[in-house]
């Protein structure tokens, strides 16, 4: 079975986070959830980052706030692929920065990045990477975006009858 890691800088990024759990939970792919933070807890994070893929995980999403230094330094550590998600934490300047750190790593440690605050497409995309070697989570994405398709279909309708 696939499991994602969805590590967070504290636990104020948890409301953020938690859209890409539902989602990953929604495709039935296990979940861990942990804080895991590159200032306070440095050693947590090269112990996490070194051993996640040893632990049974396919991908890493990482949300950080602020300096937004928790997904690189991950994919630093890590030959899985890391999802990085900007948070708009309380300190933040608008997210820019926390959109930034994340977005501008150095060539040769590549973090796929979201939208701030995109943590839902996080756990898609997540569940994307998985379902191109799983067929299960493979039929559920596919299943999920027609259900995308249907909805549209459905808004097109109802406005025409108004």
């Amino acid at each position: 079975m696939n499991k994602v890691a969805v590590i967070m800088g504290s636990i104020s990024d948890l409301p953020v986070l938690q859209d890409a759990v539902d989602v990953l939970k929604g495709f039935n792919i296990e979940v861990e959830v942990d804080i895991v933070s590159a200032h306070r807890t440095p050693e947590k994070m090269f112990d996490f980052g070194k051993n996640a893929h040893t632990r049974g995980f396919s991908v890493i999403i990482a949300g950080a706030g602020g300096a937004a230094h928790l997904p690189g330094m991950i994919a630093a550590l890590s030959p899985l692929p890391v999802i990085g998600v900007p948070v708009k934490s309380s300190n933040s300047i608008d997210g820019w920065d926390s959109i930034l750190s994340i977005l501008q790593m150095p060539g040769g440690v590549p973090v796929a990045t979201v939208a701030l605050n995109g943590a839902k497409n996080a756990g898609i995309l997540a569940a994307q990477i998985i379902g191109t070697s799983d067929k299960a989570v493979s039929d559920k994405i596919i299943a999920y975006k027609e259900s995308l398709k249907s909805k549209v279909i459905e808004g097109a309708k109802q406005l025409k009858k108004e």
